[in-house]
Protein backbone atom coordinates (compact mmCIF):
# COMPACT_ATOMS: atom_id res chain seq x y z
CA UNK A 1 0.00 0.00 0.00
CA UNK A 2 2.85 2.22 0.40
CA UNK A 3 3.95 1.53 -3.08
CA UNK A 4 0.43 2.51 -4.26
CA UNK A 5 0.61 5.97 -1.87
CA UNK A 6 3.54 7.15 -3.53
CA UNK A 7 3.50 6.22 -6.92
CA UNK A 8 -0.49 8.10 -7.04
CA UNK A 9 1.83 11.00 -5.02
CA UNK A 10 4.56 10.69 -7.57
CA UNK A 11 1.22 10.90 -10.32
CA UNK A 12 -0.18 14.47 -8.65
CA UNK A 13 3.69 15.72 -8.79
CA UNK A 14 4.03 14.96 -12.05
CA UNK A 15 0.98 16.20 -13.33
CA UNK A 16 1.39 19.58 -11.30
CA UNK A 17 4.76 19.91 -13.39
CA UNK A 18 3.02 19.39 -16.41
CA UNK A 19 0.58 22.13 -15.73
CA UNK A 20 3.25 24.28 -14.47
CA UNK A 21 5.36 23.65 -17.27
CA UNK A 22 2.41 24.82 -19.88
CA UNK A 23 2.63 28.70 -20.28
CA UNK A 24 -0.68 30.28 -21.00
CA UNK A 25 -0.94 31.87 -24.50
CA UNK A 26 -1.16 35.27 -22.99
CA UNK A 27 -1.22 35.85 -19.78
CA UNK A 28 -1.94 40.05 -20.03
CA UNK A 29 -4.83 38.81 -22.56
CA UNK A 30 -5.58 39.60 -25.94
CA UNK A 31 -4.37 42.15 -28.19
CA UNK A 32 -8.19 44.55 -27.24
CA UNK A 33 -7.98 43.92 -23.63
CA UNK A 34 -4.18 45.36 -23.59
CA UNK A 35 -5.06 47.90 -26.57
CA UNK A 36 -8.06 49.01 -24.18
CA UNK A 37 -5.77 49.49 -21.06
CA UNK A 38 -3.26 51.14 -22.78
CA UNK A 39 -5.66 53.80 -24.02
CA UNK A 40 -7.38 54.32 -20.34
CA UNK A 41 -3.94 54.61 -19.24
CA UNK A 42 -3.06 57.08 -21.62
CA UNK A 43 -5.96 59.22 -21.36
CA UNK A 44 -5.52 58.91 -17.60
CA UNK A 45 -1.27 60.31 -17.74
CA UNK A 46 -3.44 63.11 -20.71
CA UNK A 47 -5.47 64.61 -17.61
CA UNK A 48 -2.87 64.56 -15.14
CA UNK A 49 -0.29 66.53 -17.65
CA UNK A 50 -3.28 68.99 -19.19
CA UNK A 51 -3.61 70.15 -15.47
CA UNK A 52 0.09 70.55 -14.63
CA UNK A 53 0.49 73.39 -17.70
CA UNK A 54 0.48 76.94 -16.77
CA UNK A 55 -0.99 79.02 -19.09
CA UNK A 56 0.26 82.50 -19.58
CA UNK A 57 -1.77 85.78 -19.41
CA UNK A 58 -2.68 87.65 -22.24
CA UNK A 59 -0.52 90.72 -21.77
CA UNK A 60 2.57 87.92 -21.83
CA UNK A 61 0.82 86.63 -24.88
CA UNK A 62 0.77 89.55 -27.02
CA UNK A 63 4.47 90.75 -25.51
CA UNK A 64 5.37 87.46 -26.62
CA UNK A 65 3.66 87.52 -30.27
CA UNK A 66 4.84 91.55 -30.77
CA UNK A 67 8.73 90.12 -30.25
CA UNK A 68 8.13 87.24 -32.53
CA UNK A 69 7.13 89.63 -35.25
CA UNK A 70 9.85 91.74 -34.52
CA UNK A 71 12.47 89.29 -35.24
CA UNK A 72 10.70 87.51 -38.46
CA UNK A 73 10.60 91.23 -39.41
CA UNK A 74 14.54 91.78 -39.17
CA UNK A 75 15.66 88.35 -40.26
CA UNK A 76 13.59 88.72 -43.45
CA UNK A 77 15.09 92.14 -43.76
CA UNK A 78 18.45 90.72 -43.53
CA UNK A 79 17.81 87.33 -45.82
CA UNK A 80 16.65 90.31 -48.58
CA UNK A 81 19.21 92.39 -48.29
CA UNK A 82 21.96 89.72 -48.64
CA UNK A 83 20.03 88.19 -51.38
CA UNK A 84 19.63 91.94 -52.90
CA UNK A 85 23.46 92.06 -52.82
CA UNK A 86 24.48 88.41 -53.96
CA UNK A 87 21.94 89.46 -57.39
CA UNK A 88 23.86 92.78 -58.01
CA UNK A 89 27.02 91.11 -57.78
CA UNK A 90 26.42 88.34 -59.98
CA UNK A 91 24.66 90.46 -62.56
CA UNK A 92 27.78 92.93 -62.23
CA UNK A 93 30.12 89.73 -63.30
CA UNK A 94 27.80 88.77 -65.92
CA UNK A 95 28.20 92.30 -67.44
CA UNK A 96 31.98 92.60 -66.96
CA UNK A 97 32.22 89.46 -68.89
CA UNK A 98 29.95 90.22 -71.48
CA UNK A 99 32.14 93.11 -72.11
CA UNK A 100 35.27 91.21 -72.14
CA UNK A 101 33.23 88.87 -75.32
CA UNK A 102 32.64 92.14 -76.57
CA UNK A 103 36.22 93.69 -76.32
CA UNK A 104 37.59 90.26 -77.73
CA UNK A 105 35.16 90.24 -80.89
CA UNK A 106 35.89 93.91 -81.70
CA UNK A 107 39.33 92.81 -81.36
CA UNK A 108 38.80 90.26 -83.85
CA UNK A 109 36.75 91.86 -86.04
CA UNK A 110 39.88 94.45 -86.06
CA UNK A 111 42.08 92.34 -86.65
CA UNK A 112 40.45 90.72 -89.68
CA UNK A 113 39.78 94.29 -91.06
CA UNK A 114 43.50 94.69 -91.20
CA UNK A 115 44.41 91.62 -92.72
CA UNK A 116 41.70 92.36 -95.93
CA UNK A 117 43.04 96.06 -96.04
CA UNK A 118 47.37 94.43 -96.57
CA UNK A 119 45.17 91.84 -99.34
CA UNK A 120 43.96 94.86 -100.70
CA UNK A 121 47.52 97.15 -100.82
CA UNK A 122 49.34 94.33 -101.49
Amino acid sequence: MAKKEVSQAAEKVAAAEKKHDKKPANPNGNFFVRAGKAIKKFCKDLKGEIKKIQWPDAKTVFKSTAIVLAVVLVVGLVIFGIDTLLTEGISLLQGLADKKDVAAEVTTQAAAAINNADFFIG
